[in-house]
């Protein structure tokens, strides 16, 4: 196991008795939440977080921050979700609580972004993004997906850096200039402006534990024949949504990114406005009678609602597998997303095309399973590697066997087993915005790798 692992450091050295430390196995606790960074770990508890650093390989952890957000103590809040935000030179933490709040914290501590995404417990942020070519003109998709029962939100990542580098900006001014006021840690949420966000009602097949964006989809062959004929051509795109849970193991779901662009809408927005258009003008030149006066003025909670009920929108669905008793557990997305690994209550692992929607390849008896995807170098004839040096493979972390294995995608061989400690996770780094590659270029390609934080020992390592 040496020869396959590389010590990064060691979190024994922080007094983490707070979160657990010091019990057998008090990593598996479903309440402590761990996400990984270049250098720097966050651990959360119910009600406070974490930031651990490393200055270099192989360094003891030191003591970064400790955030205590501004929960409900009436509605019980909680932290339920997190995730590193990674735009170049600006990292900040995100937090998903049980109410169904985003907080963006900043890695002093401070405040950045609250903003109530749906009143729900959010299960899970995720961070995704395509890399493009740099000799590539069509940008690439980046976004932040929150996960809430019944519920998908998606971020863009330019809105998201936007408000951060804004934040930023006003940071630095109130710091130079020493007359501004101190508007303190904590601001009031309507301080905040919005981030703009969409959302859909995912809940066609129940509720579910986990979900994703997979990515950009063609829209209905219906719309692409007719849609010339009614509006002219937009740059609206289509997303498709995979999601699992108790009542489906898979479901997937067609995203309109805007519902008034679709055929039905296209149809609602040109021809009833014409219409209602034209009977009101028959109208007064036969009755000569004006249209009623409109109230004057609405109240502000009527608006806000009416504003949130529009904002959210039923996907289409598009196909789901029930078969009970299996239940879907965790799932995984591949970086270019075209693959998802599922685990199931059943002790297996199916990989799913989400492209075709078709299940490619299942593993059975692995019980309690997390799935990560990784990249392993295959040509090592090169000093510099590059992209097409690595292939694409899935880590299985099976706890009750107590081992790691590496299988090549998509119907390769498994070609690594390793043992890995009881009271271990397996992490991975969270991707970095604004990030580009080049398969061709001379330029060292920085893989995708797996991280094993052992709870017992307190020991960080990374796999060869």
């Amino acid at each position: 196991m040496a020869r396959k692992l590389t010590n990064l450091g060691s979190i024994a050295t922080v007094d983490l008795s707070e979160l657990g430390a010091g019990k057998e196995g008090w990593l598996d606790n479903p309440n402590i939440l761990c996400a990984l960074d270049t250098n720097s770990l966050a651990i959360a508890s119910r009600y406070f977080l974490l930031v651990l650093d490393w200055p270099h390989a192989s360094a003891p952890a030191s003591f970064r921050v400790k955030i205590r957000p501004n929960l409900s103590p009436i509605e019980a809040e909680c932290i339920s979700a997190l995730e590193w935000l990674v735009f170049d030179e600006i990292r900040v933490i995100a937090i998903g609580t049980s109410c169904g709040y985003l907080l963006i914290y900043s890695l002093g501590g401070d405040l950045i972004h609250r903003q109530l995404v749906y009143p729900g417990r959010i299960l899970r942020l995720r961070v995704r993004g395509t890399k493009r070519e740099i000799t590539e003109d069509t940008s690439s998709s980046e976004e932040v997906c929150v996960v809430i029962p019944d519920i998908i939100a998606r971020f863009d990542g330019s809105d998201i850096q936007r408000v951060l580098r804004r934040w930023y900006q006003e940071t630095q001014n109130r710091f130079w200039n020493q007359s501004s006021t101190d508007r303190g840690s904590e601001e009031s949420e309507s301080s905040f402006a919005l981030i703009p966000y969409q959302l859909w009602n995912v809940s066609k097949y129940g509720s579910c534990v986990d979900a994703a964006v997979t990515g950009v989809m063609p829209p209905p062959l219906l719309e692409l024949q007719v849609a010339a004929f009614i509006v002219e051509q937009s740059n609206d795109q289509y997303y498709c949504a995979v999601t699992i849970g108790v009542d489906a193991a898979i479901s997937a779901f067609r995203l309109y990114e805007d519902r008034s662009r679709s055929f039905v809408g296209a149809i609602l927005s040109k021809v009833v406005p014409a219409t209602f258009s034209t009977i009101a003008s028959f109208s007064k030149l036969v009755w000569r009678s004006q249209q009623p006066t409109k109230k004057p003025n609405q109240s502000l909670n009527h608006l806000l609602e009416v504003k949130f009920i529009l904002k959210l929108h039923n996907a289409l669905p598009l196909t789901c597998l029930k078969d009970y008793p299996r239940k879907g557990e965790k799932l995984t997305l591949s970086p270019s997303g075209t693959l998802a690994a599922i685990t199931n209550s059943l002790g297996r692992i199916m990989l799913l095309d989400t492209r075709a929607l078709v299940v490619v390849r299942l593993w059975k008896g692995y019980q309690d399973a997390s799935c990560l995807f990784v990249e392993r170098l295959v040509n090592k004839d090169s000093q510099e590697h590059v992209k097409n040096d690595y292939c694409l493979c899935l880590a299985i972390h099976a706890p009750r066997k107590g081992i790691v294995e590496i299988w090549q995608m998509r119907t390769g061989p498994r070609i690594l087993t390793i043992p890995c400690p009881k009271g271990s996770k397996i992490l991975q780094p969270t991707y970095r915005f604004g990030s580009t590659f080049s398969a061709s270029s001379s330029t060292c390609y920085e893989p995708l790798q797996v991280f094993f934080l052992n709870g017992d020992s307190g020991q960080l390592s990374r796999l060869k």
